[in-house]
């Protein structure tokens, strides 16, 4: 029996032309790939924000030495228990001048609610380091801490008095120079200082305009100026002085806030609400989970903030149901309030106090100011 006929040839069929139309699909593809390589990886110029970390100030945080411990504890007063939720809420930015995000994930965002993609330029300004804006951050923080103690102190009848003192001057800002660390400043064009937010607004409607100092140094006054910086912090222009001031309140009992990682001063309203709640009895928000976010002046003031949207978000997916937000932020609330969330608009600590009451006390929600489209 033989395999093969060697008498026999096998002619191999003729191959099939591609059709024009696959070669198209193919080509496109390729191109396609190319595309989606080029846009993963090409820098951008671009960074993204969204929703950061919820922290409950009724509850515990972690310390530098990773332990677990009231975010607010007070010594020298009488505190009571507290229930549910005063939720701060945090932003984080996704990218830096070292490292930006793709303009894949940048489509992402886009088209994400909870997210926003802004301008490098709007988080990190050109010629401010990842570092200084840290180490900026990072004072705003400590400063509105100290705020917070001020109005809740001050709304529960203790006696505090302020001094705003220079804590420490930014290598190379605008005040290297001219102000020196300890120095008391008591005016500012003029117009007499109750807090460090009065000194800021007053430097941020000059618009970069030199402000006029009158200060105190080693028991004596003097009188200098000082032309600002322009700088942005988490999307907001702002400017600045370059220098790290302390309100140097003399509080008649010990309020201490635990917070390590996070920074700026958009979390003063939440924690002037939880210490008022530590020290008095009963719930200010009736055991209810309430969420919100404002700088606050020891005058009890309630300032914007930056991301008020992505806050928006990181409220909801926290699970909370009330919303307390910057009155001066409400053209931003409009619109992009997430289902199931309601937001109440307020302008003072007193404004929020009152919100908490009808929330707790089931008052007339109805009646309190809202964000409404101007």
């Amino acid at each position: 029996m033989t395999l093969f006929d060697e008498n026999v040839t096998i002619t191999p069929a003729p191959q099939r032309r591609m059709s024009r139309g696959a070669l198209v699909g193919i080509w496109a593809l390729a191109v396609a790939l190319l595309v989606l390589l080029i846009i993963t990886f090409l820098p951008t110029s671009y960074v993204i924000q969204r929703p950061g970390p919820v922290y409950n100030t009724l509850g515990t945080a972690t310390s530098a030495e990773g332990d677990q411990v009231p975010l607010i504890s007070v010594e020298g007063a009488e505190t009571f228990p507290t229930e549910g939720a005063l939720d701060l809420l945090t932003v984080q930015v996704v990218g830096n001048r070292e490292r930006t995000p793709s303009w894949f994930e940048l489509a992402l965002a886009w088209f994400d609610p909870s997210k926003a993609v802004l301008p490098i330029e709007a988080v990190f300004p050109e010629g401010t380091t990842t570092e200084e804006r840290n180490t900026e951050s990072a004072a705003m923080m400590v400063d509105s801490q100290q705020e917070a103690t001020a109005a809740a102190l001050t709304e529960l009848g203790y006696d505090v008095g302020a001094q705003i003192a220079v804590h420490s001057i930014l290598e190379g800002s605008a005040a290297e120079g001219v102000l020196q660390d300890d120095d008391i400043v008591l005016e500012a064009n003029g117009t007499p200082l109750a807090d460090v937010e009065a000194l800021r607004k007053i430097v941020n409607a000059g618009e970069g305009a030199p402000v006029e100092l009158l200060i105190e140094r080693d028991g004596e006054e003097q009188t200098v100026s000082i032309t600002p910086k322009e700088t942005e912090v988490d999307g907001e222009t702002l400017w600045l002085l370059g220098v790290n001031l302390m309100a140097d309140y003399e509080f008649p009992i010990d309020v201490t806030i635990q917070l390590n990682n996070v920074g700026g001063p958009s979390a003063g309203m939440m924690f002037a609400l939880g210490i008022i709640d530590t020290l008095t009895p009963g719930e200010l928000n009736g055991g209810d989970q309430v969420a919100g976010t404002g700088t606050i002046t020891g005058l009890g003031e309630v300032g914007p903030i930056g991301g008020i949207r992505q806050k928006l978000w990181g409220a909801k997916d926290a699970g909370a149901e009330w919303f307390l937000s910057p009155e001066a932020n409400c053209d931003e609330v409009v619109g992009h309030v997430p289902d199931g969330l309601r937001v109440f608009s307020v302008a003072t600590l007193d404004d929020a106090l009152a919100a908490l009451e009808a929330v707790r006390d089931d008052g007339d929600l109805d009646a309190l100011p809202t964000c409404t489209a101007s």
